[in-house]
């Protein structure tokens, strides 16, 4: 069956009406004027195409070109196709320390970048966004439009925040809401380790919660200072504060069974930790969904169209030479 997706353009074909009563009417003009004999002898007779038969095809080529705007369509029926994937919960460190600037061009900056190479490599999956400190921000819920993750990604800024302290335990409670009755939960942390030593809270909640824990730790040993409007943040002595990566955290993600990846400047390493978490876990079975079956015919008219378009404004007279 035969359908126009958008078939509000076909309106338009009566606004050829009056172009084509125009043209029959001036259609035969000369015919008017002279006889048909004179008629014959007045008429250029090397005119490839007479100017009633342009007007004709330059008439039949916006015709196609409304059917095509109009996207004819065969509608094969319905189909039912079924998707799988896994649920993934990505967080990002915004506490302070993340502004540290041993890690070009700061910690967070390269967070989000990690992050972004992980979306080039999850395949079949739902990824959800949040931000991390003190405080919990959602940034985006489970989605598949990694695009629009990426988009809200890049615009995610410290410029208007400065949040002290990491509380990972609130991250991993705002993850387990996230994922709700699922019995298989991960979580993808791009942190600094936080400025705690001891997480054996945060390890007894994820492994009551079934919450399986990957972290991409950024940051070296030798650490780096933090910028602010004062030029670099001083302690209250007055001395430059240099921040460090810690690896306590390392046991949080050993422990909830997931893995630990430390901050390199290799391409792919972010590609090893999606693949170790992909390797893991089977894809569930979604519910399945049903779409449409059309077959677009719009290009059909669309190269008709052109085609008369053409015929209509080059086929002009031809001028022979005259024989001496």
């Amino acid at each position: 069956m035969m359908t126009f997706y958008n078939s509000e353009f076909l309106w338009l074909l009566l606004l050829l009406l009056p172009f084509i009563y125009f043209m029959k009417k001036n259609g035969n003009e000369l015919g008017a004027v002279f006889s048909k004999e004179v008629l014959k002898k007045v008429q250029l007779k090397n005119q490839s195409l007479s100017k009633r038969m342009r007007n004709t095809f330059l008439l039949l080529a916006l015709v196609l070109t409304i059917l095509a705007l109009a996207r004819p369509q065969i509608d094969n029926g319905e189909i039912k196709v079924k998707s799988s994937f896994i649920n993934v919960v990505a967080a990002i460190d915004m506490s302070r320390s993340m502004f540290a600037n041993d890690v070009y061009p700061s910690r967070f900056d390269f967070a989000k970048k990690k992050f972004f190479d992980s979306l080039d490599y999850f395949k079949n999956a739902k990824v959800s966004l949040i931000g991390f400190s003190s405080q919990t921000f959602l940034i985006s819920p489970l989605t598949q439009d990694f695009h629009s993750l990426k988009f809200l990604g890049n615009n995610l800024s410290l410029d208007n925040l400065s949040l002290k302290g990491t509380d990972i335990l609130a991250t991993l409670k705002s993850a387990n809401n996230l994922f709700g009755e699922e019995k298989e939960k991960l979580l993808l942390l791009f942190t600094d380790g936080g400025d705690q030593s001891d997480f054996s809270k945060e390890i007894a909640y994820a492994k009551a919660h079934n919450i399986a824990v990957y972290i991409y730790n950024i940051g070296t040993d030798k650490g780096g200072v933090i910028k602010d409007k004062n030029g670099v943040l001083k302690d209250k002595s007055g001395d430059i504060v240099v921040v460090k990566r810690t690896d306590y955290i390392k046991a949080l993600a050993l422990e909830s069974g997931g893995a630990y990846m430390k901050y390199s400047l290799a391409k792919e390493d972010v590609k090893l930790l999606v693949d170790t978490i992909q390797s893991r876990y089977e894809a569930k079975e979604e519910e399945s969904s049903t779409i449409k079956d059309r077959k677009e015919l719009f290009y059909y008219p669309l190269a008709l169209a052109l085609l008369f378009f053409f015929v209509a404004l080059f086929s002009l007279p031809r001028l022979k030479k005259e024989k001496k």
